[in-house]
């Protein structure tokens, strides 16, 4: 499965959420690191969850840009 996250930049780093699973956050120092952090915090939440018998949630966030006039 795929799972969207979403990247902002931090005055230390970066910080990374992924809105499909609600507490699954991480950082980083770098854009590279908080990405492979990510990714090892969502195999984390995810083995958790079936560790307590919970349902694993299905990825259903998009993303799109919209572009505007600055």
């Amino acid at each position: 499965m795929q799972y969207l996250i979403v990247i902002e930049k931090t005055t230390n780093g970066y910080s990374a959420y992924s809105p499909d699973l609600q507490g699954c956050v991480s950082t980083g120092a770098t854009h590279e690191e908080v990405e492979q952090n990510m990714h090892e915090a969502i195999v984390f939440h995810l083995d958790g969850l079936k560790l307590e018998g919970l349902e694993i949630p299905r990825p259903t966030t998009s993303s799109a840009y919209v572009e505007v006039a600055a």
